[in-house]
């Protein structure tokens, strides 16, 4: 193999585990706002469980944040909870963020 082989070979490595890293940064962010969505719907326990894996479900219809966002605005809107799109966009950002800590927490362990 050569030198440059082993560079490509590196450099595919690389690309596969920050997808899959992304992969379950975006998992991780949507199952937290499931969580937290669960709380403004008053579900509790296993409902709320059951309920944030729904949300993590939704990011598989499309590409992008917009699935997710339309299901949680949605049932927050079915249940007439008072939540503005921009605190639903915002809220979605600061859980990425919480997000992205716990996995690069997980992945230092």
């Amino acid at each position: 193999m050569t030198q440059f082989d082993k560079r490509e070979k590196g450099f595919e490595s690389k690309y596969a585990h920050d997808q899959e890293l992304q992969f379950k940064v975006m998992a991780r962010r949507n199952k937290l706002l499931g969580m937290w969505a669960a709380e403004q719907l008053d579900l509790k326990d296993d409902a709320a469980r059951e309920y944030a894996l729904d949300v993590v479900r939704s990011d598989f219809e499309e590409a992008g944040d917009e699935d997710v966002f339309r299901k949680v605005r949605a049932d927050l809107d079915a249940k007439q909870v008072s939540v503005s799109d921009h605190h639903l966009r915002k809220q979605m950002e600061d859980l990425l963020d919480v997000a992205k800590q716990q996995i690069q927490d997980e992945v230092q362990l």
